[in-house]
């Protein structure tokens, strides 16, 4: 079976307060004091309470339109990509050289040549490498691409494969027309990067992989199931702007995951002889408290197990693509499952959609 060998998370360098990114967001949408204060009370609620941003606050203030947007976004996706693969190949003892795939997913901005193609030479990936980007998926991106590495390794035991998530939400702030969404959003995402090493085989039939790794290996990859909820391809996405990309964003959204996700998961589970109780990790999308209720709520859970996810939306933000990888992080860095329990991770994005993939430690 396939297996997690390092996850690892980069991060830029600004770190703000969540009343820091509320002020930022009123100054550059210009608000008068009664959406000042509608937003104040929205960002005061989210959980949050920190989160990085790629920019200075000053140049995220002054960014106009969709074109400078994308250009800033180019080269910072790259660099923060780059520093989270190099992170990870670090913590499982190998070099570029030994990856045979890279999946990158972002939907935050738009690179052609893709993101995985301009970090080739600055990483010294080999120029026959397997490149797959992936855009359109949101949120749901991150679970979704950890799945597709779990088919290619089935089909490659032999070869090794990275996962790079890279999201910079702060760069698609509006500037004009706020709407209530705009504000709920601006609260809730925040900037980042995390990379996922994985093998086809066993950790130590990787080249250096055993006297190497500075990090235990992971969990392995069990199976992975895709659904898309009907009649909910309105409750969640994006769309283009001339301020860059506005999120889509309905009350409808936790109704669905509530409505829907208990008969998904339960279904998923039971073809691998589980049930949810059997369940010792969960890593579940911190989509916003209210998404995480209605995960919570649906599937019956103990705050024990959406812990994680509430702690990655305080501390980080929702990430999008970005955020179950780093709360795979968090649980191999500090929790360290039973050996031979399972996992699962939850990923919820546009569809409305979600992608589960489950683990075994």
């Amino acid at each position: 079976m396939p297996r997690v060998l390092a996850v690892r998370s980069a991060f830029p360098e600004h770190r703000l307060a969540q009343a820091e990114i509320t002020d930022a967001f009123a100054s550059r949408g210009r608000l008068g004091p009664a959406e000042r204060a509608l937003t104040e009370r929205l960002h005061g609620s989210s959980e949050v309470a920190t989160r990085h941003i790629v920019l200075p606050v000053e140049e995220c203030v002054h960014l106009l339109g969709a074109e400078a947007v994308n250009d800033r976004y180019i080269p910072e996706a790259t660099l923060l990509g780059e520093r989270a693969l190099r992170l990870a190949l670090d913590a499982a003892g190998l070099s570029p050289a030994d990856l045979d795939l890279l999946i990158v997913t972002s939907v935050t901005g738009v690179a052609v040549p893709s993101l995985d193609a301009r970090l080739i030479p600055r990483l010294g990936l080999r120029a026959d490498i397997r490149r797959l980007p992936i855009f359109g998926l949101g949120c749901v991106a991150g679970a979704a691409a950890l799945g597709r590495l779990h088919d290619y390794l089935l089909g490659w035991p032999g070869q090794t494969a990275a996962l790079l998530a890279v999201e910079l939400c702060s760069l698609n702030w509006p500037r004009s027309g706020i709407t209530l969404a705009d504000m709920v959003a601006a609260g809730l995402f925040g900037d980042g990067a995390v990379a996922l090493i994985a093998s086809g085989g066993q950790a130590d039939q990787v080249t250096g992989a055993v006297s190497d790794a500075k990090s235990p290996a992971g969990p392995r990859l069990i199976a992975s199931r895709s659904v898309v909820y009907p009649d909910s391809g309105d409750a969640l996405g994006w769309r283009l702007s001339a301020d860059g990309f506005r999120i889509v964003l309905t009350t409808e959204l936790p109704v669905v995951v509530e409505r829907g996700l208990a008969d998904s998961v339960s279904g998923f589970l039971a073809e691998h002889d589980l049930t949810i109780d059997d369940i010792a990790s969960w890593i579940c999308h911190p989509g916003g408290p209210k998404v995480i209720d209605s995960v919570q709520r649906s599937l019956k859970l103990p705050d024990s197990a959406v812990a994680a996810s509430r702690r990655s939306l305080a501390e980080v933000g929702n990430m999008s693509s970005a955020s179950v990888l780093h709360i795979l992080e968090m649980i191999c860095d500090s929790e360290r499952p039973p050996e031979g329990s399972a996992g699962l991770m939850i990923g919820l994005g546009p569809g409305v959609s979600a992608e589960l993939v489950l683990l075994e430690w």
